[in-house]
């Protein structure tokens, strides 16, 4: 057995290498291969545009997802906003949720997707998508969570924390919608992601590592759920900050660190 356990432990390194070459070679190639039809996009391609701040400062649309391809190392992941049938309802959350639309020739069964995109520091999109078989909605979901970036404001707004790390929020933010509440609260370094499950993933790809998360309403709808979350998230950028707490909150816009007077 001992030898067993032995062989197993260092075939495993490889196989996760191999799965971040694939997926960076992958990503090139595919920027390789992008003919870009937006002047935006020409200018990204040409290499006159090198940072995505740029584009987000200038208020310009983006209208292909292979800008933020070639300026953002990204990871996606996928929000469970269905659930499969069970029994009194207890049924088991997944990808997909399917919808069926009475016509004369039958049924017409339809699949929604909901992902987010984010580089782990700063930048987070979200982005749902809809088509008749589950392939083609989680391609468009990831393709308009591209094309939804925003960046957000990070910091350290705890009490209990004196760090000076952008590991958190700086103040506590607010976001609703429909009959969903969410409430993010700044914490200590160390603390982690105490709050949902889907809405962790979110915050674990804008690049948030500590936070409180109080929730009000349906919030097993999750589509509301995380359209709440991003409201929150945005209501960071839009808040009015005193240039003398800027350096105390230790704020960063995105991927840059902001200084006050």
């Amino acid at each position: 057995m001992e030898e067993q356990e032995k062989i197993e432990e260092p075939s495993m390194e490889p196989i996760e290498e191999e799965k971040v070459s694939k997926d960076v070679e992958a990503r090139l190639e595919r920027i390789a291969e992008w003919k870009p039809r937006t002047e935006l996009g020409r200018k990204v391609k040409a290499g006159e545009i090198k940072d995505i701040d740029e584009i987000l400062d200038s208020g310009q649309t983006i209208l292909e997802p292979e800008i933020v391809d070639a300026l953002l190392d990204l990871e996606a992941d996928l929000i469970f906003i269905g659930q499969a049938k069970g029994k009194f309802g207890g049924g088991k959350r997944r990808a997909f949720r399917s919808t069926q639309k009475k016509t004369e020739e039958g049924n017409k069964i339809h699949f929604e997707a909901m992902a987010v995109v984010g580089d782990k520091n700063g930048h987070v999109g979200i982005g749902y998508g809809k088509s008749t078989d589950t392939l083609p909605a989680r391609e468009k979901a990831i393709r308009n969570a591209k094309l939804n970036i925003f960046r957000i404001r990070r910091g350290c707004g705890s009490w209990q924390c004196s760090c000076r790390e952008s590991h958190s929020i700086p103040f506590k933010v607010v976001g609703r919608e429909g009959s969903v509440e969410v409430t993010l609260m700044p914490a200590p370094k160390g603390k982690g992601i105490v709050a949902e499950k889907e809405v962790a993933k979110v915050l674990r790809l804008a690049g948030i590592r500590d936070v409180w998360m109080k929730s009000r309403g349906q919030t097993r709808t999750k589509v509301n759920l995380i359209k709440a979350l991003e409201k929150a998230l945005k209501n960071l950028s839009t808040t009015r900050i005193q240039e003398k707490h800027i350096d105390m909150l230790n704020l960063s816009e995105g991927s840059r660190k902001l200084y006050g007077e």
